[in-house]
């Protein structure tokens, strides 16, 4: 591998490990979890939007992707996130790809039902450009997430057995 892919690498993973521990001690949204994102950030949850109000679309931008933990922390919350280990994440350098999975337990804040759930995450990551000085330092440019709509739903009705 030559050395400029080793290094990319090497940023691609150290984002990632930033950004799920992020994730994992809940860190505050501003500024610590959107500093991991790139301006024009795309985030998109997918499911059906019926089921939740932060499924099924796209959030493009800083501004957007702060509606959408917003949007989603306001239904739901969770504990105990975990995601697997460095060597059995799916990493595609060339095209700047990280695919993890992870797990944790979700909870509906209004009804107060949880549930054990896993998911996968994709993020496309790459060099932000910044004014006057070339390519930055690696950001997420693009965070995919799928995991059980079916019951967020439910405990977001209060129907989860």
């Amino acid at each position: 591998m030559p050395p400029e892919s080793v290094s990319k690498l090497q940023q691609i993973l150290q984002r990632t490990h930033t950004f799920l521990t992020h994730l994992t001690t809940q860190a505050p949204l501003t500024p610590t979890l959107l500093s991991n994102f790139s301006p024009d950030i795309r985030i998109h949850e997918h499911g059906l939007p019926s089921l939740a109000p932060f499924l099924g679309r796209d959030y493009i931008g800083l501004d957007a992707a702060k509606e959408y933990f917003e949007c989603m922390g306001s239904h739901l919350r969770y504990e105990e996130m975990r995601f697997e280990e460095e060597a059995d994440w799916v990493v595609d350098v060339a095209r700047g790809v990280v695919v993890v999975r992870g797990w944790a337990r979700f909870l509906a804040r209004g009804s107060g039902q949880g549930w054990e759930e896993g998911f996968v995450y994709r993020l496309r990551l790459g060099a932000v450009q910044e004014q006057d000085v070339g390519e930055g330092e690696v950001k997420v440019k693009e965070y995919l997430v799928w995991a059980d709509t079916g019951a967020a739903y439910l405990a977001l009705r209060g129907e989860l057995k």
